[in-house]
């Protein structure tokens, strides 16, 4: 899956959660909406939670195949239960 971690994102919450804490929220870098999603939201949310890097969108695990690739370039953190 190649993507360019250094693109802005638009990060589109599950339409289940938006109404709550999830809100639409725009990412100076790809890499960082993916830790965002991975690290700050509860893993139940990737469904339906979608994010759009360079006109191609990503969802729910594809999201976490992201994070957990190889040339992820920032460092893991504590992942949201």
């Amino acid at each position: 899956m190649a993507i360019n971690y250094k693109s802005s994102a638009e990060l589109f919450p599950s339409r289940r959660y938006a109404k709550s804490l999830a809100r639409y929220r725009r990412f100076n870098t790809a890499a960082e909406a993916v830790q965002y999603v991975v690290e700050e939201m509860p893993e139940a949310w990737l469904n339906g939670t979608m994010l759009d890097v360079d006109g191609k969108r990503y969802e729910g695990n594809a999201i976490r195949a992201l994070y957990d690739a190889a040339d992820y370039p920032l460092t893991r953190g504590k992942i949201a239960a």
